[in-house]
């Protein structure tokens, strides 16, 4: 069962059934314990046992506490707590009042969130989530749906910390170049520096960078996002009411009129500067002598940081909500235990899936599913050229079944530089960021990765209308990228398939101009 086709029924069930039944929790315990009964060959002793490791694992990582499933937890939890305290105070109030003088438009909005999404690159977890706060309430005062300011997270997320060297990414990346190349033998060129040559190679990247600022500022949408858009354009209400939502508090909080902008900027500003502080610290303890920013990075524990950042964010919420009741006596103090206690409890939906989301990875990982994947594509018999796209197809198989690109990253870069080194050296760079591209490709398609689910969180959807909504989007993203990587393998030119994404984003942009119905809503400003 193991490293066999077999690896692949577990992922592709879950998947299945999380689109048709849209029930995220069922689905992915179907496919856990799928995973289990293949492990355990039908046993149902060994299966509970294997279940047990699984969950183990998720808390406890070789005898000892496994600190980043459990501090990225712990600062969903606090997460949680600060959006509603921050709610309550009136800071989300004030602040989309704020905004709506500043921004005018619902492209605005839009182009506005994209910006925060490029801005914060220095983790995925973070952006994902810091954005969501930062921007939802002038998204939602410009009546953008949930699911698009998902979207929009989730496509500029890991598509800049995947070309950003300064970044949880960068330095994980960097490190598995660095490997390849004393593999085999490569000494002409720095892992640093190749990374940086890689960037305008990664195609998929800058496709649905592009597509993003496209869509946001021709109001563009097509498919499900349609649905979602002209929904809230109609009612109001940015997201589906009968569907649940991570992080939305269904209890019937008050919500102050003395809120200011400063109530919601101060939090976001003490959780963000705490968090780049505490990565520069966490990298810092663990280099010797004097570190580079690179090495800081690299060896940051970013989970860590992330708590530490979220105490501080909450200790400065907190202390905003007392003064606010000690200054106009306009909350009752009992609301702040009420508020963080909602906001915890709000939070349970998103930490269950993601849960459920590392237990099937861990089980999937020692099925072999990415070990079985990546064989398929080392052994593809077919002319060079056109191994960067085969590559970025199966790297993006590769992530969509596991659910993590880091997976990929790990598993297919070796691969490429193995391939390449035995047929043409030269594509080498092209090949390796073609596995990049592929894996955020699979990630942002993928209903079991973390980081859809945390972007889903982030906005506040329903975590199944992100995956639907964003789909579509992918999809035409990854025709465009192969296309150009296609071009890129036969002329050995990466402008040539930076070129070729161009035209063909314009052509789109022009057929859907065309294609608009002027009396449709979705091109209505609000």
């Amino acid at each position: 069962m193991v490293n066999s086709i077999f690896s692949l029924l577990p992922p592709l069930l879950a998947i299945v059934m999380v689109i048709i039944t849209r029930r995220v929790l069922l689905s992915l315990g179907t496919g856990i314990i799928a995973s289990a009964l293949l492990l355990a060959k039908g046993n149902p002793v060994n299966t509970g046992a294997v279940l047990w490791g699984a969950i183990k694992g998720i808390f406890v990582d070789e005898g000892s506490l496994n600190t980043w499933n459990v501090y990225i937890i712990l600062f969903l939890f606090i997460l949680g707590a600060i959006t509603t305290l921050i709610n309550i105070a009136g800071g989300s109030r004030a602040f989309g009042e704020w905004a709506m003088t500043k921004v005018k438009s619902r492209a605005g909005a839009q182009i506005l969130a994209a910006i925060f999404g490029i801005i914060i690159f220095i983790d995925d977890y973070f952006n994902a989530l810091a954005v969501g706060q930062v921007a939802r309430p002038i998204t939602d005062r410009h009546r953008v749906s949930r699911a698009k300011l998902a979207y929009i997270i989730d496509s500029t997320s890991a598509p800049v910390c995947v070309i950003a060297p300064i970044s949880s990414w960068g330095a994980f990346i960097i490190g598995i170049i660095g490997t390849v190349f004393v593999t085999h033998n490569i000494t002409h060129i720095s892992p640093l520096t190749a990374f940086l040559q890689m960037v305008p190679m990664n195609l998929y990247v800058w496709t649905a960078l592009a597509l993003v600022f496209i869509i946001a500022a021709r109001n563009i949408d097509f498919g499900t996002m349609k649905v979602h858009e002209e929904r809230t354009l109609s009612t109001g209400i940015p997201y589906d009411p009968e569907k649940p939502i991570p992080g939305q508090a269904k209890e019937d909080l008050p919500v102050s009129e003395k809120g200011n902008v400063g109530d919601l900027m101060w939090p976001i500003a003490a959780l963000f500067l705490g968090t780049i502080g505490a990565i520069i610290w966490s990298g810092s303890k663990e280099t010797e002598g004097k570190a580079t920013i690179m090495e800081i990075f690299g060896n940051a524990d970013v989970s860590e940081a992330l708590l530490y950042g979220g105490l501080i964010g909450l200790v400065v919420t907190i202390a905003l909500f007392i003064r606010q009741q000690a200054k106009y006596k306009s909350l009752d103090s009992k609301f702040l235990v009420t508020g963080l206690s909602v906001g915890i409890r709000s939070m349970l939906p998103a930490v269950l899936i993601l849960l459920f989301a590392w237990a099937i990875s861990a089980l999937i990982d020692e099925l072999g599913t990415g070990s079985y994947l990546a064989s398929i594509v080392q052994n593809s018999q077919l002319n060079p050229v056109f191994l960067p796209v085969i590559l970025f197809f199966g790297a993006g198989l590769m992530a969509f079944s596991t659910g993590t690109s880091w997976g990929a990253f790990g598993i297919l870069l070796p691969i490429a530089g193995q391939i390449m080194a035995a047929t043409d050296i030269s594509l080498l760079l092209p090949a390796m960021a073609a596995v990049l591209a592929g894996s955020v490709l699979g990630d942002h398609c993928s209903p079991i990765s973390d980081t859809t689910i945390l972007s889903s969180t982030g906005a506040g959807c329903n975590h199944m209308d992100h995956v639907l909504t964003q789909l579509p989007y992918a999809v035409l993203a990854a025709i465009i990228s192969a296309i150009g990587y296609i071009v890129m393998g036969i002329t050995g030119i990466t402008a040539f398939g930076l070129l070729t994404i161009g035209i063909l984003l314009v052509l789109f942009t022009i057929w859907m101009e065309r294609s608009k119905t002027r009396l449709s809503p979705i091109n209505q400003e609000v």
